[in-house]
């Protein structure tokens, strides 16, 4: 078992047609980390993009499955039985509706809340007991269906905070491997100012 490896993984879909809509949260906080790990995703056997480096002074694989968000699981499951790494070491990034835009928080297990991404992990790894960096992305306006929000880009207003929202769910993810969940909570669950 891999004791000092961490799994991340960003949630979103495939393709450029999606990288700038609010469901791909997850993967642009990973290109993020990867610039940061000073390392390019490539191509993994398990149906992911992956980075191996150190991040926050920890070992650290970060992934961005190659399929739509609703099928991440079976490659996230893959990556954890090719290295080994049990499901309290795994970090998924990921969009959050019922949290305000510009707001992060952490958790460890917990349900789905409809999000179909952590649907598939959950199964797929038969356990909710995976940690959370969750990018609030608020409620779609009016009667807009929920479904299509998620695939839709950020509004002008908040592609203008996106960068820093992006940089703090990075730092947040670093504060998780690096610390306890309860220390990154007390840092992250402020409120933006």
């Amino acid at each position: 078992m891999a004791d000092d490896l961490w799994l991340v993984v960003g949630l979103g879909n495939p393709g450029p047609s999606y990288a700038g809509n609010r469901h791909n949260v997850g993967f642009m906080v990973l290109d993020l980390l990867a610039d940061r790990v000073g390392a390019r995703f490539r191509a993994h056997k398990g149906r992911a993009d992956t980075v191996e480096g150190r991040l926050a002074g920890q070992r650290v694989v970060l992934a961005k499955p190659k399929c739509y968000m609703n099928e991440s699981g079976g490659p996230v499951a893959s990556l954890r039985d090719f290295f080994k790494i049990p499901a309290d070491r795994i970090v998924v990034v990921h969009d959050e509706l019922d949290i305000p835009f510009d707001t992060l928080r952490l958790k460890l297990g917990g349900g789905d809340n409809g999000h179909n991404g952590l649907r598939s992990l959950t199964t797929s790894l038969g356990t909710k007991d995976y940690l959370r960096t969750r990018v609030g992305i608020g409620r779609p306006p009016g009667r807009q269906d929920p479904a299509d929000f998620v695939l839709k880009d950020f509004s002008g207003a908040e592609r203008k905070q996106l960068p820093l929202l992006v940089d703090r769910a990075a730092d947040a993810v670093e504060a998780l491997v690096s610390g306890s969940l309860e220390t990154a909570q007390n840092t992250f669950h402020v409120d933006p100012d």
